[in-house]
């Protein structure tokens, strides 16, 4: 590798909202990154995620992509 060239490459310490805490290595100045959400609060990962309809977009939808009686009669 050539020297000079590459940035300081070191170990910080990530920390999250709710608490959540774990080591990691970075470029970034500084030795602590603070987080709003991480995996252990996040609703996806946490199964705790919901369809959230606006407006009607998923009724909408339904209705214009939805099945057609013509569709249904040929089955």
């Amino acid at each position: 590798m050539k020297a000079g060239i590459h940035p300081d490459y070191h170990e910080v310490t990530v920390t999250c909202a709710c608490g959540n805490s774990f080591k990691t290595r970075s470029t970034i100045q500084g030795e602590a990154i603070r987080l709003e959400i991480c995996a252990a609060c996040h609703p996806y990962f946490t199964g705790k995620m919901k369809l959230v309809d606006t407006a009607g977009r998923v009724e909408r939808f339904r209705r214009k992509y939805g099945a057609t009686p013509q569709a249904t009669a040929k089955k």
